[in-house]
């Protein structure tokens, strides 16, 4: 028998990571976070992260620098970083962006670390 399972998420009521991002759906494979709003400021120390993640930019700029590139994002772009690339994000503008992350980033502590 197939998984018939519907999760909804009123994102008003998503618990936040210590990142400040907003876990929103979260499936078995893959999982949905939002960043509102995120202001500019200086780019944090390139990590690496043990899921892949998928982007897309809703409002405002930033800067992904990722193994050496430096990629700018803008509203109607997005972009892919591979499990295990050093990477880290300048925001540029007032930033919003929802991304995916396979597995989910939250199970395990994969976000925090």
């Amino acid at each position: 028998m197939s998984d018939t399972s519907v999760k909804k998420v009123d994102s008003a009521y998503s618990p936040k990571g210590q990142l400040g991002q907003k876990y929103l759906a979260s499936g078995k494979s893959v999982s949905m976070r939002l960043w509102e709003n995120e202001q500019p400021g200086e780019s944090k120390e390139p990590a690496t992260r043990e899921y892949e993640t998928v982007g897309y930019v809703i409002t405002g700029r930033a800067e992904l620098h990722l193994e050496g590139q430096v990629v700018l994002l803008e509203p109607g772009n997005s972009w892919v970083v591979p499990k295990g690339a050093s990477h880290t994000y300048k925001i540029l503008e007032p930033f919003t962006a929802v991304e995916a992350t396979s597995p989910p980033a939250q199970v395990h502590g994969r976000d925090e670390n």
